[in-house]
C-alpha cells in the first residue's frame, strides 16, 4: 500500500466534494483517512496452527459471536456483525484463535459479504480437510444504513456450508441452530 498516494487521493477528494484541504481543520485529514483505510485494510499476519487429532474428536467445533468489520467493495464503507464458525474435525484440530483469525484475515479486504463468508469456509475446508465446516455472517452495511435506503438496523445473513455440514440435514440443522441460537449471560 502507498500511504503518500492514498493521503493525495483524500485530498483530491476533499477537494471533489468541496472542501478545502488546506483549511485547519482538514490540515491532516488526508494522512489520517489513508492510515485509518490502510488500517482497515491490513490483517494480522499469522500462521494457522493445526495439531493431530489424537483423540479422535468427531463433534461439532463451534466458535460463535466472532466480531468482524469489513469494508464494502462498492462504497468503501464498513460493515460490521458477528460470525459463527465450525467445523467437524477430521485428522487435524485448528487452535481455536485462529478461527477468529481466518475471519478477520478476509475481513481486512474490501469485500461483499456473500464472497466474505464462502472464503472462510474454503480457506478452513483447504488447511483442515474436515469432515464438515460451516459459517454464517449476520451483518449491518453502513451502504445501506446511512445512504440509499436509510434501512438502520437491517441485517444482512449468508451462510457458507461444505461437506457433511451441508450433506447431511441433521448436522446442517445442528450447526444452523448453535450458530442462530441467542445466548443467555449470567448476571
Amino acid at each position: 500500500m502507498d500511504p503518500t498516494a492514498a493521503a493525495r487521493a483524500v485530498g483530491d477528494l476533499l477537494v471533489g466534494l468541496g472542501q478545502d484541504p488546506a483549511a485547519d481543520h482538514l490540515l491532516d485529514t488526508p494522512r489520517r483517512v489513508a492510515a485509518a483505510y490502510i488500517e482497515l485494510l491490513s490483517p494480522t499476519p499469522f500462521t494457522m496452527t493445526t495439531f493431530p487429532n489424537e483423540e479422535a474428536y468427531d463433534e461439532m467445533v463451534l466458535a460463535r459471536d466472532i466480531p468482524f468489520t469489513s469494508l464494502c467493495q462498492h462504497h468503501l464503507l464498513p460493515f460490521t456483525g458477528r460470525a459463527h464458525v465450525a467445523y467437524l474435525p477430521g485428522d487435524r484440530i485448528v487452535g481455536l484463535s485462529k478461527l477468529a483469525r481466518v475471519v478477520e484475515m478476509f475481513a481486512r479486504r474490501l469485500q461483499v459479504q456473500e464472497r466474505l463468508t464462502a472464503q472462510i469456509a474454503d480457506q478452513l475446508e483447504d488447511t483442515l480437510q474436515p469432515r464438515g465446516v460451516g459459517v454464517v455472517m449476520d451483518a449491518e452495511h453502513s451502504c445501506m444504513s446511512l445512504r440509499g435506503v436509510r434501512a438502520t438496523g437491517a441485517r444482512t445473513t449468508t451462510s457458507a456450508l461444505r461437506g457433511l455440514m451441508r450433506e447431511d440435514a441433521r448436522t446442517r440443522q445442528e450447526f444452523l441452530s448453535l450458530a442462530t441460537a441467542r445466548q443467555h449471560t449470567q448476571p
